[in-house]
This record gives C-alpha cells, structure tokens and sequence, in this order.
C-alpha cells in the first residue's frame, strides 16, 4: 500500500534556528570558565590580534620568530604561567594556562612553541627537580623573558626513544662534570641563554642514569646551529645543539632529577599545553574558512550556501567542540591533582589530529587563494604537521592507549 502523499501548503514550516552562543562556542563552553579564565582567555586573544596577526604572515615566509614579542608575553605573565608567585610567575590554574596556549597558537604554533618550551620544558623542570638557589638564580629571570631557554632530549639518531640517547656528562675528581654529546631539534635553541640538558651519566648505558643539567648558553664548547631548510614552524627557533668537552660546575645539576621519568614528566607538561594550543589553530582556521564560504561568490552565489562546504565547516565545528570538551576536563582534573599520563596522550593525539585535519580542509575551501601568506589555514596546516610529530609522535601516543587497553607493551 503506497504511503499517503501530503500535499506541499500542508507541511509545517521548519522553525529558524538560532545560536544561544558563539557559533565557534555552540555549546556554551565559555559558561563552563570562571570569571578570570574568561578575563585572561580575552586578554591574550586581544595581544595575539593587535600584536601577532598583523606580522606573523611575513615573520613565516622569512623564517624568523618574532623576538620582540617576548617582553611583552612576559609582562602578561605567559611565562611559567602555572608556577607559584613566589617565584615571579603567575601562579595560574591549569585552565587559565590552556587557554593561554589556546590564544598564542590562535597566532602560530611557533608562538606557541617559544612559551610551551620556555614554561614546561624549562622552567617546570628547574622548579620540580631543581635546588631551592637554582630556582631562585633562574625562575624570576625566565618569567620576565630576561633570560630565554631550551630542552635538550631529542638526538639525531634518537627521537621517540629517548632511552637510547647517547649525550653523556662525566663526573670528574672534583666533582664538576664534562658534557659532550649533541641534541636535535631543540625549540628557542639559538637564542637560549640556558639549556635544560639530559645525558647519562657515568658509565652506565642505562636510562636510570639519566640526570637532567642547566647549561649556560655560553659556556664553552656548546653550540647552537639553525635547522635550515624547513617547510613548517618557520617562525619558530629549532636548531640543533653540540656539546664538545663542555665543563660545568658541580652544582649544575638537577639534584632531584633521576632516570628517564623526569624528562618524561616534563614532556607531560608540554603536551598538556599542546592538547589546548592545537584548538586555536583549528578554531583560526574554522573562522577563516566560515568567513571566506559567506564572503566567497561562485556561480552567482556565496560559495557557503553549497552543501559541500556546509558539511566542511559542521565537521570542523563538531571535531572543535568535542576538542574543548576534551581539554577543559583534563584542566580541571590537572588542577584537582587527578590526572594521569595515558589521558594526556588521549588529549594530545586527538587534539592535534582534528586541528590537522580541520586545516586541511579549510585550506581545500579556500581554494587557490589557500596556498597565500595572507590567509592562514596552510600556515597552520604546516605548523601542524610538526607538532602531530613532536611531544611523541600520533603512533607513540596510540602505543600508550593501546597499552593501558590492553596491558600489554607493544613498544618491545
């Protein structure tokens, strides 16, 4: 039996719909933010528009971190940004931290990168493995930007297994030691005036002899070479690092660092940072593609009225929020003391594969005019693809869910 026909002036009108919030915030996540996380989310929104935007195009396309920026990323407490007061720094929530790097990767993610490093790489281990004088010699310095640094782990031959590192410092008779041995794609390498530096020690080739060093940059025998010939975080400082009989002074160590759980720890740090700042770039890209489709005419219309890029900017949006949901959990059980490794490889693989993709596809939309400096979303699709590599590569991080679904370790 056939379905009985409606006739067409019979069918109810669909009733219009409307945003109760930001179309970028459709389901009110900014309700879900005190009052002060919201204050400094819009505060670093408006530095990364009046100050980033306007240059970050030309700073990529000549390859240069903008190093003027920093004094002024200093002064809005960017810095160690979690770190107590105590110490010159801003004693933020976890949170209020993510949104930070949320807004500076709005910007870049090398703009990104240069505090990520400076506060979780290099300050967080100073302050958690370090003395009460090392803290006190370099934790005020850092937050003002008076003294810049960098992370050494990563070598030439030894990426995401850090336990094979072959940098080696050795302790002498009166106690100073000899660092020789060379790190790779070190972030603010060339400009640091210090290196958190990590190498086994004595004659041990295992990984629990791993201890943690602050190098000044210009002790002699460490140099600091730029990584040329890059196609992504152009306006970002990477460089490789060579330590050729470098002596340092006894107490250059990290006293209360010790095996490879503390850089690892660090590195926890860092990507928490990441699972948030990967949202800006996604949501930079979101905002360009959504004004182009309306602004953009093809064939006598915006090209936003066709299906194809309606569907486009739905799944950026759908990905985007369920990345926030993501991030500000983790936040909230971060600052609780609740959270764990394994959820922050959760966090920072998803995260980074849908700002990933949602440049990817914003960049499709633009079409031609995709492949410009002017626009944004292929700088970020290339920025992307660096950081989907570092902090533990997407694979790594899938190896570590995979471990804590199964129990069993598929890195051996």
């Amino acid at each position: 039996m056939a379905a009985p026909t409606i006739p067409a002036q019979d069918i109810p009108a669909l009733p219009s719909v409307e945003l109760t919030a930001r179309p970028d915030d459709l389901f009110n996540i900014d309700a879900a933010l005190t009052e002060e996380e919201r204050s400094i989310r819009d505060t670093m929104r408006a530095f990364v528009n009046e100050r980033v935007l306007p240059i970050i195009g030309d700073c990529y396309v000549e390859g240069r971190f903008p190093k003027e920026l920093i004094p002024e990323m200093a002064e809005l407490g960017v810095l160690g940004a979690t770190l107590p007061e105590e110490y010159g720094c801003a004693g933020l929530s976890s949170v209020a931290y993510g949104l930070i790097m949320q807004e500076l990767e709005r910007g870049d993610s090398g703009i990104r990168s240069f505090a990520s490093v400076q506060g979780a790489l290099v300050m967080y281990p100073i302050y958690a493995f370090g003395s009460e004088a090392q803290r006190r010699e370099w934790l005020p310095k850092m937050a003002k930007g008076e003294v810049i640094g960098c992370f050494g782990l990563t070598e030439p031959d030894y990426g995401s297994n850090p336990s094979g590192m072959i940098t080696r410092a050795r302790q002498q008779a009166d106690g100073s030691w000899v660092l020789n041995g060379a790190k790779m794609w070190i972030t603010n390498g060339s400009m640091a005036h210090v290196a958190v530096v990590w190498a086994k020690t004595g004659d041990s080739d295992d990984a629990s002899s791993i201890r943690g060093f602050i190098v000044p940059t210009n002790t002699p025998g460490f140099t600091a070479r730029d990584q040329k010939g890059k196609l992504s975080l152009k306006a970002s400082d990477t460089s490789e690092l060579v330590f050729q009989d470098v002596r340092l002074p006894a107490d250059a160590v990290l006293p209360n660092s010790g095996g490879l759980k503390s850089p690892l720890m660090c590195l926890t740090q860092a990507r928490y940072g990441i699972s948030w700042g990967v949202l800006g770039a996604a949501l930079a890209c979101f905002e360009e593609a959504t004004a182009y489709s309306k602004s953009r005419v093809m064939f006598g219309r915006p090209i936003g009225g066709f299906q194809i890029q309606q569907v486009r900017l739905a799944d950026m949006l759908t990905e985007i929020t369920k990345g926030q949901l993501v991030a500000l959990h983790l936040g909230r059980l971060r600052d609780a003391g609740n959270f764990t490794p394994t959820q922050v490889s959760l966090a920072k693989r998803n995260n980074v594969d849908i700002a990933t993709n949602i440049a990817r596809e914003a960049r499709r939309l633009l079409g031609g005019n995709g492949i410009l400096a002017e626009y944004a979303s292929m700088r970020h699709m290339a920025n992307l693809e660096s950081v989907y590599t570092y902090e533990g590569t997407h694979d790594v991080h899938s190896l570590i869910l995979g471990q804590a679904i199964t129990g069993l370790n598929a890195f051996s």
